[in-house]
């Protein structure tokens, strides 16, 4: 399903779309439908079809509400906004916990420096999470991205400002999403998404725009113990530290902490880590 929208929901099948009602009301009118919903339907006309039955999820996003997807592109500016690295730990947190992979696309390439664009993959690649540079003014990585995407079901997330939605008209023209300047003022981007849906590409594969915020808690069911597993590179030391159930935090002998002082972790990454810990143990006892 692409998207529901004042009670019909389009459906795409053998590159048709569908307008669908719903059959038997009374069984479906507690189901929550999502964008991303795999559904069986009954076609009743040309383009016009029922929806029979709602099928199981592999996964579901609250923020953006969207299911079943693939793949979530995280999109941050090189500059104009600078990259908000609070942001992206985050989102791919969010990311790895729904059991869906995390792409790192830095747009407005063009802007910056070679020796910035290697910090910056620099930090990402050591938790081995795949890092495309982009420029949609310039057409950089753009057959990059096209190539990453195809055949995937993909999510952009990211704060508003940083380019998705110029990037998805780069990809494909025919999309003439909107897009928005920068404030000068506060140099972050005017909201110019205002609802979630799928977007078939012609070179195959489902995207959504979703609309961009500054803001993200953690998922309240995530427990201490499990939480080195959201940042792949705290992750692959466990084994090495004195204590298994090391938090990597005040811990004596931590192999965390001696790989960080040894530039092998990025020390921003693992500041985040220990501030986003506290957060979930925070969490724990609240919850």
């Amino acid at each position: 399903m692409l998207k529901g929208y004042s009670g019909f929901y389009y459906v795409e099948y053998n590159n048709q779309i569908y307008e669908c009602s719903l059959r038997g009301k009374n069984k479906l009118i507690n189901s929550k439908f999502l964008p991303g919903d795999q559904v069986i339907f009954s076609i009743i006309s040309d383009f016009k079809g029922v929806i029979e039955k709602v099928l199981p999820r592999k996964n579901e996003l609250t923020r953006p509400p969207i299911a079943n997807v693939d793949q979530v592109i995280i999109v941050n500016a090189c500059l104009n906004p600078p990259p908000d690295f609070w942001m992206i730990d985050r989102l791919t947190i969010l990311a790895l916990w729904n059991k869906t992979k995390p792409i790192l696309c830095f747009n407005k390439s063009d802007l910056v420096t070679e020796d910035e664009l290697n910090r910056i993959r620099s930090i990402y690649e050591k938790a081995n999470f795949k890092v495309i540079f982009t420029s949609s003014k310039q057409n950089i990585g753009i057959d990059e991205l096209k190539e990453t995407l195809t055949g995937k079901k993909s999510v952009f997330a990211g704060l508003s400002g940083v380019g998705k939605s110029s990037l998805l008209n780069s990809l494909q023209t025919e999309l003439k999403l909107q897009t928005g300047e920068i404030s000068n003022k506060l140099k972050r981007g005017k909201h110019t998404t205002r609802h979630v849906e799928f977007l078939p590409f012609t070179f195959g594969g489902l995207v959504a725009d979703t609309p961009g915020f500054s803001s993200l808690d953690l998922p309240k069911d995530i427990v201490r113990e499990q939480f080195s597993w959201l940042f792949p590179e705290i992750y692959a030391y466990q084994n090495e530290c004195k204590f298994s159930t090391c938090l990597h935090n005040k811990e004596p002998k931590c192999a965390v902490k001696e790989a960080v002082s040894l530039g092998k972790i990025s020390e921003n990454r693992y500041k985040n880590y220990l501030a986003f810990l506290e957060e979930v143990i925070s969490n724990e006892r609240s919850y």
